[in-house]
């Protein structure tokens, strides 16, 4: 989609007005150089949903992702998608699943060796009592609503779309780190290959075409689940205003994750 010049220049004083009133949500778009490709390519992608900021009709979407923690089985079918989809180089991870083990006395064990991307296909042999509980725990960007990651980044590299999407423009990062110090989940790395800042996208790529993120097509259980919360035909929709309970991490540090978890016990958040 070519994005008309003339509706940049037009309306660019205006967003900007908008910003420095604090009532523009996802303004830290306007702070990415007018030349960068990512920029670019948000900025066509998500025309439409732009101008619903200047009219009152808001029309964007309102995505989130699930997680099942009862459906995951541990395959890493998952990781070795987001790995294929997103050129992820080894030793790093987008998103990884972790095997969390609770013995009879209560004691935590948490491990995931290779990202759990192999699979898990044996128990721990260092866990020497009884086992009470296991299970599998996917983890990957929480695409907050408050990121702090974003609140860091010195060259605002990293910034929010208006439908809720944090992404990075590897064009401008400068590798510095303080996003991935900031970022209370883990989720963020320095790409060897890249040399800048990466973390998951939720496959912005795919999504902003219609399709879903490569680990949710991946998964053999539907223990991930991706849509629309606004859609009330979505199965986000119908878990998220149904009576099951659905949690987030670290709530009490406020950047409001859009990463729900079902079924999770408290060891896990």
């Amino acid at each position: 989609m070519e994005i008309d010049q003339g509706f940049i220049d037009k309306d660019r004083r205006g967003f900007i007005e908008k910003v420095l009133r604090g009532s523009l949500k996802g303004s830290l778009l306007l702070l990415i150089p007018m030349h960068s490709d990512l920029f670019a390519q948000v900025l066509n992608e998500e025309k439409d949903k732009i101008i619903s900021l200047i009219d009152p009709k808001d029309t964007r979407k309102n995505y989130a992702f699930m997680v099942d923690v009862g459906a995951c089985i541990g395959c890493g079918s998952c990781c070795v998608a987001d790995r294929k989809e997103n050129h992820v180089p080894e030793g790093s991870y987008r998103t990884w699943v972790e095997r969390y083990v609770i013995d009879i006395y209560n004691t935590v064990y948490v491990d995931a060796p290779n990202g759990g991307e192999d699979g898990y296909t044996h128990m721990r042999e260092d866990i020497k009592e009884p086992i009470k509980n296991a299970f599998y725990v996917p983890k990957l960007c929480n695409m907050c609503q408050e990121p702090s990651c974003v609140q860091v980044c010195p060259v605002a590299a990293t910034f929010k779309t208006p439908d809720g999407f944090v992404l990075v423009d590897s064009t401008h990062c400068v590798a510095c780190g303080y996003c991935v110090q900031a970022c209370p989940y883990g989720v963020r790395f320095i790409n060897n290959e890249t040399h800048t800042a990466d973390k998951c996208t939720w496959c912005y790529h795919r999504v902003s075409k219609g399709k879903l993120p490569a680990c949710v097509n991946a998964c053999p259980t539907g223990a991930r689940k991706f849509g629309d919360l606004n859609d009330p035909n979505s199965e986000v929709a119908k878990i998220y205003n149904s009576k099951k309970i659905l949690k987030v991490l670290k709530k009490q540090l406020g950047n409001e994750p859009v990463l729900y978890y079902l079924g999770a016990n408290e060891e896990v958040i």
